[in-house]
């Protein structure tokens, strides 16, 4: 069975209601990539033209900073990656996005998901839930820098996404959740204790 049928009835039933051949629409409009540990699916200063659906995999966005490389995002099976800024307004990509294991994922090309947006409000409204989806996760990310201590950083990772904490390497993990590997790791030996 073609896997683009499945991911297009798995959009629908999280994110609203398709018909038969809206689900038809929107699989057709899937792209499957394949990519191997550490290749890039985007880079920065490339234009991000479409949304991501992970099949497989982990993929980490990332920026760098005074030759840092820091993460801000984390998706694995079942979620969706975009740069939102570059999708939106046709220009280059802070964020470089990066496999962190073997990965798929399918493409979702905007410019056709905008043209299915306009021929049909479901379609539409799926996109509107996908957007939402997105822009609840940066607010919590970005309330729970404001807010918390670095151990309930991670133990809010912990509960919320353990097979994140399982699966990402020590670094990256420390760079999503904004602090060093030295403090990752004292802040892991505390739950043991």
């Amino acid at each position: 069975m073609d896997k683009r049928h499945d991911i297009a009835r798995d959009l629908a039933r999280r994110y609203g209601t398709l018909t038969r051949e809206q689900m038809e629409q929107l699989a057709q409009l899937l792209m499957p990539v394949r990519l191997r540990r550490r290749q890039l699916l985007l880079d920065a200063g490339s234009v991000c033209e479409n949304l991501y659906y992970v099949e497989r995999g982990l993929l980490r966005l990332f920026y760098n900073k005074n030759g840092k490389e820091l993460t801000e995002h984390i998706g694995s099976e079942g979620s969706i990656v975009m740069c939102i800024e570059s999708l939106f307004r046709h220009v280059p990509s802070h964020l470089t996005i990066e496999a962190l294991e073997p990965s798929t994922v399918y493409a979702i090309p905007y410019g056709p998901l905008m043209q299915m947006c306009e021929s049909s409000y479901a379609f539409c409204h799926i996109l509107m839930a996908i957007l939402q989806e997105s822009l609840i996760v940066s607010q919590h990310k970005a309330d729970t820098l404001r807010y918390e201590t670095a151990q309930e950083r991670y133990l809010r990772t912990l509960h919320d996404l353990p097979d994140l904490v399982r699966r990402a390497p020590l670094h990256i993990l420390a760079s999503y959740l904004q602090m060093t590997p030295e403090t990752l790791s004292r802040v892991r030996a505390l739950e043991v204790e």
